[in-house]
């Protein structure tokens, strides 16, 4: 279910939390790269999470209150609650609202529970997510600041090339000479060679490094920032291994369940090149020595 939007921050906080309530406090919380992030303090005692970002980039709150309603619509792993979002044309900023995470102790079982629900969540039927098709998702998104082309196809492996590769590549074309440029056209056109379609389509996280899951209240593993998108399991996996963080103990539960094709290994890094692109278009040059590095793996 959608939620409220408000043409005021000072309208959605009294709404949400008491017709008295006001802000008392702003503490800025570092982290995100491509949004504002705060604490808010209200009068009434309650504190509310808000992240917020330039009038004109409102789309990036609308994916993300719908990226995060899909996981907790699968069931299977909690995300922050919602309050609302919208545009406050006095503050000059769009904002989304939600709960602020209080985590608590890690569960004893913390890395082999977050696998096993990460698994469900793979499991949960995506019908209802990819009109036309069977793999991408109902809207466009965002990959950090990136945009993510999410047009549906009936193959992973074409929906991989097409709106995962080739959108990354072209924008980072001015990177790459001809002879790089020779070594990416191979890759593209013999991709299938390295790839499988998956046993079932899987609603992924689509972001899924370290820093896009905090501890919650239970003590488990809460997911945060969605890039969400229906695919190949195989992709979240191979994203939680880019830049580490996770427990080994983390993978060897999600293997025991899930029903993965030989070979995962020889595939990941082909997963995660759509990841190093996306941080060469964002972050610079300092990523084009990892992409090529990738592209010559699979030459």
């Amino acid at each position: 279910m959608a939620i409220e939007t408000y043409g005021s921050l000072d309208d959605a906080v009294r709404a949400h939390f008491g017709n008295d309530a006001v802000i008392t406090e702003v503490r800025r919380v570092s982290g995100g790269d491509a949004n504002d992030a705060a604490v808010l303090d209200l009068s009434s005692g309650d504190q509310v999470f808000m992240k917020s970002n330039a009038l004109s980039r409102e789309r990036f709150f609308i994916a993300e209150e719908n990226g995060l309603e899909a996981i907790a619509a699968a069931g299977a792993i909690a995300t922050p609650r919602l309050y609302c979002r919208g545009n406050d044309r006095e503050r000059g900023f769009s904002y989304l609202l939600m709960e602020v995470i209080r985590p608590a102790e890690r569960i004893d079982a913390f890395w082999e529970t977050f696998a096993h629900e990460l698994f469900l969540m793979h499991e949960a039927d995506t019908a209802s997510l990819t009109p036309g098709g069977s793999f991408g998702y109902t809207m466009d998104n965002f990959i950090g600041a990136g945009e993510q082309k999410n047009d549906c196809r009936d193959s992973w492996i074409t929906f991989f090339l097409e709106c995962r590769l080739l959108p990354q590549i072209r924008k980072a074309a001015g990177y790459f000479d001809r002879e790089a440029s020779r070594r990416i056209d191979r890759l593209l056109e013999r991709l299938d060679r390295f790839l499988v379609e998956p046993e079932h389509p899987s609603l992924l996280h689509g972001d899924l490094w370290s820093g896009n899951f905090a501890v919650g209240s239970d003590g488990k593993a809460w997911l945060i920032d969605p890039a969400v998108y229906v695919g190949h399991a195989e992709a979240d996996l191979a994203m939680t291994e880019l830049f580490g963080g996770f427990s080994r103990s983390f993978y060897e539960a999600y293997f025991r369940e899930a029903h993965t094709e030989p070979g995962y290994e020889d595939r990941r890094d082909l997963y995660n090149l759509y990841h190093l692109l996306n941080h060469l278009n964002l972050f610079g040059s300092g990523y084009y020595a990892a992409v090529m590095r990738t592209v010559e793996k699979y030459q």
